[in-house]
């Protein structure tokens, strides 16, 4: 059996967050088995948006099957090849339970595996958010910078429940959990903190990669900044396109 993996990203009108992904993808393809054909490699980890693309999800994978497979369906008969031969994964680079990873990408999945019928497996993997040692990373990012507190700054969504996981992971950060899109915001985590006394506070954005949120978080602070004079704002980098990110989602497409 032969496996493809797809990336699967937002999306964002922002070139920054394709450029990280393309240089992940990269990395990803790194861990490719060496007996997988060298050649060939760089068309079996390809990267695909949830939103901002041109095609829809479930084409973008009907595409990306076809460039690493080739023609899946008649070609396979006409090598003997028995059908289910091909398995692609799919794995999905966000770090909450929202609407996005629980509904609309299965349903995208759905419709995809449907246009390729039985000529492949499509593998959805778990969410990236679900990998138990995302923590670490994170750890190494607020032990990069001294700090008083540390806020954990998450999008956010309106799915009952999807917060949970923030909150847990801040918790395990020795952080207090807000968010940019649902409450608390940031704004209303660092009065409490500043009314309970601290005055060095360090944000650590939960996000995959720079980008316009990224930038408007910078811009926030600075606006913090002129309104709480008397504290010590610092402003840590989101995750980045890394090896050791990569060894996660390589590691998920083994779950």
């Amino acid at each position: 059996m032969s496996s493809a993996y797809l990336l699967l990203s937002h999306g964002s009108r922002d070139r920054r967050p394709e450029i990280a992904m393309q240089q992940l993808a990269k990395l990803v393809c790194h861990k490719l088995p060496k007996n997988y054909n060298s050649s060939n490699s760089e068309h079996l980890v390809g990267i695909a948006a949830l939103e901002m693309s041109p095609q829809p999800l479930h084409e973008q994978i009907q595409q990306f099957a076809k460039s690493a497979f080739g023609d899946t369906g008649a070609g396979l008969r006409r090598r003997g090849l028995s059908q289910n031969e091909n398995r692609l994964k799919i794995v999905p680079l966000f770090l909450l339970p929202g609407v996005h990873v629980m509904t609309d990408i299965p349903i995208e999945v759905a419709l995809a595996q449907q246009a390729v019928g039985q000529d492949m497996i499509i593998d959805l993997q778990p969410y990236l958010g679900s990998h138990p040692n995302l923590e670490k990373l994170l750890s190494k990012q607020i032990a990069a910078i001294k700090a008083e507190t540390w806020i954990l700054l998450a999008h956010g969504s309106r799915r009952p429940g999807s917060q949970e996981t923030v909150s847990a992971m801040a918790a395990s950060l020795g952080a207090v959990a807000a968010y940019w899109s649902v409450p608390p915001s940031l704004e209303s985590q660092v009065k409490e903190l500043v009314a309970a006394g601290y005055r060095e506070i360090a944000i650590l954005p939960y996000f995959l990669f720079a980008g316009g949120i990224t930038d408007a978080i910078a811009a926030s602070i600075e606006e913090l900044k002129l309104q709480f004079s008397a504290v010590n704002f610092q402003l840590a980098q989101p995750l980045g396109a890394s090896a050791e990110l990569a060894e996660l989602i390589w590691d998920l497409t083994d779950r």
